[in-house]
């Protein structure tokens, strides 16, 4: 009889000014490694990006299959890609070309892994969750957010309302305070929504918040970030359990 897997490599594609994504998707795993049996290495690979600008993303998006060739070097489990609006941008359904270009480079490469963008995890989560309705914040310029919402919608999930923060330099994205969000999310006309989405953006820090604004408010909080977990886990056939991270990660999805 074989031996069940229990440790498994994650591998982060990340844009080189995101300060967030290795340390919100780690921390969840980490706290799921405190009730489940499975242990999680985490892996990065850079591409140059500092300004959240379209001309920056594209370029950015680019150099996407240098990082999976890198990553499928070191045989990790699966791939995270977490830079949401590199992808929405670049046309509606593109997380679906993304995610077949680089899991096709990883077999090419010798080391098979399934690839997450946290783009298509937003819109299948809301999909799985049998949301039609959701209301965001998301740290990007107004047009960069207006085509965040018009991918999701796309989807066939309507977006009922939106704040875009305007932070363009992706440094200062990393460094706002999480907690912010719950006062935030006060300016948010979320009542016709069924999901709040608190961080349409892997790099704004926001994991501190979740529980709280979704305990406060009693309506179901997802972000970018615990989206992609949550698929993470499923491409690794686990649990999708992870303590305190909101309604998507309670095990029940």
């Amino acid at each position: 009889m074989s031996e069940t897997k229990t440790k498994f490599r994650v591998g982060l594609i990340v844009p080189s000014s995101n300060v967030t994504m290795e340390t919100e998707i780690p921390a969840m795993l980490h706290a799921r490694e405190l009730v489940e049996p499975e242990k999680f290495t985490f892996h990065s690979s850079r591409m140059r990006m500092k300004s959240v600008t379209k001309e920056e993303l594209e370029a950015m998006d680019n150099d996407s299959g240098r990082c999976a060739i890198e990553l499928s070097d070191a045989a990790v489990d699966v791939m995270g890609y977490a830079c949401l609006v590199a992808i929405m941008t670049r046309g509606n359904g593109y997380h679906c070309t993304s995610q077949e270009r680089l899991s096709k480079i990883a077999i090419e490469n010798g080391s098979p892994a399934p690839v997450v963008t946290s783009a298509g995890a937003i819109v299948d989560a809301l999909q799985i969750m049998g949301v039609k309705k959701v209301a965001l914040i998301a740290p990007y310029m107004r047009p960069l957010t207006e085509q965040v919402v018009g991918y999701i919608e796309n989807s066939g999930v309507e977006v009922t309302d939106f704040i875009a923060l305007e932070i363009a330099n992706n440094l200062e994205v990393g460094a706002q305070d999480p907690m912010n969000l719950d006062r935030i999310v006060e300016d948010l006309d979320h009542s016709d929504a069924e999901v709040i989405i608190l961080s349409a953006c892997v790099q704004m820090p926001s994991l501190e918040a979740v529980q709280v604004v979704q305990d406060r408010l009693g309506k179901p909080v997802i972000t970018a970030a615990i989206a992609t977990t949550y698929f993470l886990l499923k491409e690794l056939g686990l649990k999708t359990y992870v303590p305190n991270a909101g309604e998507l990660l309670n095990g029940s999805y």
